[in-house]
């Protein structure tokens, strides 16, 4: 059975201020105080794992045994179908110094080389988002929320984060960097794994 959320405070398991916004936004509804992992000096673990699932139970069980506290972690990316999945669970890492400049650049240059190669084009991708949800006890629920869209260049819009400026969902014609945060909060990857965490874990 999955276990209903009852506790009065939680910990957002991210270091990443734009995830952690978001998460505290979504969670403005509920009656829970809380906290980010950046707040309580909490270490960031290494993200060893092989999927998003695996990534977001690590770092969410982690914050729970640092600090006591039922923490929720987030897991997420750009996969690309051009790129057999990639960047993928590596989304973070084409950032160096979280510069996603150099990072959708570098997207933009690989499928270019495998248009070059195939002579194929193949513009979709597809945002993942997975939420994990960590008890000092050891239990743990999970839930997965992705976004089906494409992919445009040059970058447009300054807003969002990460690889939004490259992003259009499908059924809209403006990528999610261009979209108002309050809109984007409705229909991204990670609003949709959260709607799942709400009805099993807070409903």
């Amino acid at each position: 059975m999955p276990r209903k959320f009852t506790d009065s405070k939680l910990v957002v398991a991210s270091h990443n201020a734009g995830k952690a916004r978001e998460i505290v936004e979504l969670l403005q509804a509920f009656p829970v105080k809380v906290v980010s992992a950046k707040d309580l000096n909490l270490p960031e673990p290494e993200e060893t794992g092989l999927t998003y699932i695996d990534n977001a139970v690590l770092k969410a069980v982690a914050a729970t045994k640092e600090c006591g506290l039922p923490a929720l972690a987030d897991d997420s990316g750009m996969s690309v179908d051009a790129l057999d999945g990639a960047p993928g669970i590596y989304s973070a890492r084409w950032a160096p110094n979280k510069d996603f400049a150099v990072a959708m650049e570098r997207v933009r240059r690989e499928m270019a080389e495998k248009e070059r190669a195939t002579g194929l084009k193949n513009d979709r991708a597809q945002f993942n988002c997975c939420l994990a949800l960590a008890w000092p006890d050891g239990h743990v629920e999970h839930f997965m929320g992705v976004l089906q869209g494409h992919l445009v260049f040059p970058p447009r819009g300054k807003n969002g984060f990460g690889y939004d400026p490259i992003f259009i969902p499908d059924g809209y014609d403006i990528t999610c960097g261009e979209m108002t945060h309050d809109f984007k909060q409705t229909i991204s990857h990670r609003a949709l794994a959260f709607r799942q965490l709400v009805d099993t874990c807070f409903r």
